[in-house]
Parts: structure tokens; sequence; C-alpha cells
């Protein structure tokens, strides 16, 4: 019996909504794998959309949502979360029941809301995704086709997701490299808040506090790789996390309280002067980051809760 995975379906039309980083990049590995003929963009700065074209990742630059969704038999969103809401309802008297709509979003109940709010009849076209691929640097200039290669993609399907875009989607994002879990919206934004959302809060914040002191620019001047490590993700795209962090701040504020009782081991332990405390809580953390590994396929739930 044969294990191969069925072929990865070809696409007429991608319909690219935000040409920036993830979504450029996602054309990129489209047009390398072949998968599509046609692919037509939109983003709101029209120097976007013709830089884009420019650099090859489109093929024609749109002026709006509604005429590059007109005749595509696949979409893809990829914008802000804020901006998901707009986007969805501009699209919508376009789309056709055969359309696969996907988005890029790092948070998903508040994305799926704004859909069952928007699509109507449409909402069987949408499968909800979240590559966990990216950079710390935003736009199209630094898309590539690599981006998905051995990462992890998860899909949140609805309820009314149909069948083949639910197929569609699964195929699509593994003919780009990528492992592919399924899981309910719910878990996605429980588990992204501990393992993105507060990481990057907390980047922030560090660069914050440290930029609020009167010799701050010395003391950047003095820092070496591991605050370059620890503070990469300070440099991500502000409007992005703006919307990721507003949108699922109530799982980012569990994550927070968490966080704060960790931090109060630690300040207890110097304030305390107990050194045996302060190398088993380093001890600790050392052992579980020197065991994991970044791999596309460690291990998740891969069905749905019922």
């Amino acid at each position: 019996m044969s294990t191969e995975r069925p072929a990865a379906p070809r696409f007429k039309r991608l319909a690219l909504i935000g040409c920036g980083l993830m979504g450029g990049s996602f054309a990129l590995a489209m047009r390398q794998a072949g998968l599509v003929q046609h692919i037509a963009g939109f983003s709101a700065s029209e120097k976007t959309r013709q830089r884009a074209l420019q650099l090859g990742v489109i093929d024609q630059a749109c002026s709006s949502v509604v005429e590059a969704v007109d005749n595509a038999d696949l979409v893809l969103l990829a914008v802000p979360v804020g901006a998901m809401q707009t986007s969805f309802t501009a699209m919508q008297p376009a789309l056709t029941a055969n359309t696969l709509l996907m988005d890029v979003g790092s948070t998903k109940c508040d994305v799926i809301a704004a859909a069952q709010a928007s699509l109507g009849q449409r909402l069987p076209c949408f499968v909800p995704a979240h590559p966990i691929a990216g950079k710390e640097v935003a736009g199209i200039d630094h898309a590539e086709s690599t981006l998905y290669q051995n990462r992890r993609t998860i899909l949140t399907p609805l309820p009314e997701s149909g069948t083949a875009q639910l197929q569609s989607a699964q195929e699509v994002w593994q003919a780009l490299g990528s492992t592919v879990t399924v899981m309910t919206p719910e878990d996605h934004d429980h588990i992204f808040a501990a393992v993105s959302h507060l990481p990057h809060l907390l980047a922030f914040s560090a660069v914050n506090a440290l930029t609020a002191q009167s010799r701050a620019d010395h003391y950047l001047q003095m820092a070496g790789p591991g605050f370059r490590d620890f503070s990469r993700i300070a440099a991500s795209d502000p409007a992005v996390w703006r919307d990721i962090l507003s949108a699922n701040h109530q799982e980012v504020l569990r994550q927070l309280a968490h966080f704060r009782a960790a931090v109060d081991q630690f300040e207890d332990a110097l304030k305390s002067g107990d050194t045996s405390a302060l190398e088993r809580l380093i001890s600790q953390a050392s052992q579980v980051r020197s065991a994991w590994t970044l791999q596309a396929g460690n291990t998740l739930n891969t069905a749905p809760e019922a």
C-alpha cells in the first residue's frame, strides 16, 4: 500500500490580501512549488503593492480586496488580526462556494468571531490557519519562499468549514514543507499566549525598562550577545503585536500572572540571600531549555477536542 501523500491541489488564482512578510512568503512558496498559475495581490499601501509586483511576488497589483478575490480559488488573508473583519466583509461578495480561504493570524478565537460575523453563507470556505514561522523584521522585502519549510502550521477549523476546504488546506501547507496540527481555537490561544505572546510582551517590557533609565545609551553600548538574543523579538512589528496582545489579552494576562509568580521566587531568593534556592531555580529552567528543541513535529494534540 502506498504511503505517498496525495498531490497538493493546483490553483488558478491566489488572492493575496496583505503583501507583507507572511503573505509574500506564502506566495513565493506557492509559486516555487508550482501550485498556482496567477497571483493577485492587495495591500492598503500602493507602494507595498507595487513593490510586491516589482519583486515578482505577485503578478497583478489590485486596488481593492474584492478585485483581488474576484475569480480566486485560493485566498490568503495576511493582515494584522485587527484588520481581519474589514477584510472578510470586503471579500465576501467575491467568494465562491468552492474557494479556499485561510488566514495566517497569531490569534484564532477573535479571527473566527470576525469571520462568523462577516462571511455569511461563505463561512464554509474558511479554514483558520497559523503557520508558526516568521522573523523579527516585517515587510515584503524580507519575504522568502522557504519560510514555512520544517515548521508547524496550526489549523483550527470551524464546524462549518467545508470538508474539501479542510483537506486542501492540509495538503497546501504540507506541500510548502509544514507539519500540520489541528486543534480548537481555544486551545490554540491558550498555548500561544504562553509560548509566543507573553515572551514578546516580556521582550518589549525589558527593552522599555532599560531605555527608561538615565544611562540607557551607555548600557546599550555595553550590551552583548545575551541582550541581543533575549531582545531580538522586541524588534517585531508594532501594529501586528498591538493587535495580537489586545485580541488575546485574557490569556496573556493569565500567563503574566504565572510569570509574576516565577519572578517573585527569584526576588525572594535574592532578598534572603538564599543561594541554594537561586541555583535550584536557575537549574530548573536550564534543564527544561536544554532539553527543548525547535521541531516541526514535536508533540501536540493533533485532533480537535470534543
